[in-house]
């Protein structure tokens, strides 16, 4: 009975190894969407980087944006006629421009532990997104001066 216990248990083991394996190699395929950062966490230095670069030209696509997103989808090139801008908190950041209808928000995207509550993404007098986290709110309120976004305080 001595080698039937050993071949039960050599057996027990290497279907438990295989089940980790598998479990693991699971968690790291889909691993990436339950975070919801592809590519890893990103620098402080990138998302400024990020910010800055300009934006790619619009496309022509009528797709809207999915909720989470980090900004709406265009269906028209934009009548952009000033600067763009970045702006951070510490519940999430946000570009803006300035353009022949007013101010309106290029794109925004929650800190870890934020979520978008709400947005009014123009283009208007001032636009305003606002990030809602577990302990605190975050509202970033924007408006042109001249043809530059300047965060505003709330009025």
């Amino acid at each position: 009975m001595g080698r039937r216990s050993i071949l039960v248990a050599t057996g027990w083991v290497a279907t438990a190894a295989i089940a980790t394996v598998i479990g693991l190699g699971a968690i790291r395929l889909v691993g990436e969407s339950l975070t919801g950062t592809p590519g890893g966490v990103r620098s402080e230095a990138e998302i400024e980087r990020a910010l800055a670069a300009p934006e790619p030209a619009p496309t022509t696509s009528t797709a809207s944006a999915a909720p989470g997103s980090t900004g709406p989808a265009s269906a028209a090139p934009s009548a952009s006629s000033g600067a763009r801008r970045g702006f951070a908190t510490d519940g999430g950041t946000a570009v803006a421009e300035c353009g022949v209808g007013g101010v309106r928000l290029v794109s925004w995207a929650p800190a870890q532990g934020y979520r978008v509550r709400d947005v009014d993404r123009g283009p208007d007098d001032d636009v305003e997104v606002t990030f809602q986290g577990a302990a605190r709110e975050y509202e970033l309120k924007v408006r042109c001066i001249g043809s530059e976004p300047v965060a505003v305080a709330d009025d």
